[in-house]
């Protein structure tokens, strides 16, 4: 008599790599003369396996990767010791306080001048630094995609969170005449800019690319969800082979769209899944970055602009018009 597995166990859920393949470790493919060996020797570490492939290594830096990792270095430590400098150099209060340690852009009076190091001077060697390192590591991406004879999708989607990176913190200041309006460098600093940016501005949700930002966000976490869910269900029958089942439909292909095409009527392919959410975390930073480029250099209040273009009411005056005591030269 068959014995069936319960329907919750561990084994039905598919949640975890239930065969390891063990092997001859390969560095993989050659590469061609001029460019660096691959650096260290290959290993097999079982728990990773449990999660992905087992093996570790080798890695290929290349001159780009390096200079990446000594640019981003750099700015790291900058970033740590102006930090370690603000606690007076105490590595217990650092550790403390360093979720609301910064170092913070120049202040405003500076404009787009450079100031002295200690007044934002070091926020701009540090902003030079780090945008140096992501550069050369997307080129590096780019390279190693090219290589391999891949498509440059994921330099591509890399180059869209830069987008929103060199927005936050050098296009948009540049067009507001002050670094002082780019991001601090830390944690809770970064969100304190977050929150001042939208009160400052009537208001980010009224901003129709910062909603549309969010319909992305959570699209793609929707996306990735249902993607997942379905691979994992279908693993018993190859779903995670998922090259084979695009050129040649299998039985887990056709039950995934089955089931979807019975839930919602309709159903993505084994390939065009992978394209909706691409599109969708590419876009996400995207217009997140456009919307932040018009704020305030093209739109100073998003509520006043969404009243202006009838997105929300406009509510009437129930008080009377107050005048600013200041404004009439009335001292305290």
């Amino acid at each position: 008599m068959a014995q069936f597995k319960p329907l919750f166990s561990i084994e039905n859920q598919n949640l975890l790599t239930a065969v390891q393949p063990v092997g001859p470790l390969h560095d993989g493919p050659a590469l061609p003369s001029g460019d660096w060996r691959r650096s260290g020797k290959p290993f097999l570490f079982h728990l990773l396996g449990r999660l992905g492939n087992a093996q570790i290594g080798p890695i290929y830096l290349g001159g780009l990767g390096v200079a990446s990792l000594v640019f981003g270095t750099l700015a790291f430590n900058i970033i740590g010791f102006n930090m370690l400098a603000s606690v007076d150099w105490s590595p217990l209060q650092l550790i403390r306080q360093l979720f609301w340690l910064a170092l913070e852009p120049p202040p405003p009076s500076f404009g787009l001048s450079i100031p002295p190091l200690a007044q934002g001077g070091w926020w701009l060697v540090v902003g030079f630094l780090l945008t140096t390192s992501i550069l050369l590591w997307w080129v590096r991406t780019y390279r190693r995609a090219r290589q391999l004879g891949l498509g440059t999708h994921v330099a591509w989607a890399f180059a869209a969170a830069i987008w929103l990176y060199l927005v936050c913190g050098f296009f948009r200041p540049i067009m507001m005449g002050s670094w002082s309006e780019a991001v601090p460098f830390g944690i809770f600093p970064h969100l304190d800019w977050v929150s001042a940016i939208s009160l400052r501005h009537g208001n980010l949700f009224y901003n129709p690319f910062h909603a549309l930002s969010i319909v992305f966000l959570y699209g793609s976490v929707l996306l990735f969800a249902m993607h997942a869910a379905t691979i994992l269900a279908v693993g018993r029958y190859g779903g995670e082979r998922e090259v084979e089942q695009i050129v040649d439909r299998g039985t887990a292909s056709e039950r995934a769209g089955l089931f979807w095409r019975w839930t919602m009527g309709f159903n993505a392919s084994m390939e065009s899944i992978h394209r909706w959410a691409w599109w969708f975390a590419v876009l996400c930073p995207l217009v997140g970055g456009i919307g932040i480029l018009l704020t305030g250099p093209v739109v100073d209040n998003w509520y006043l602009w969404s009243q202006k273009h009838h997105v929300v009411p406009s509510y009437p005056q129930v008080y009377p018009v107050s005048i600013d005591p200041a404004l009439l030269g009335a001292k305290p």
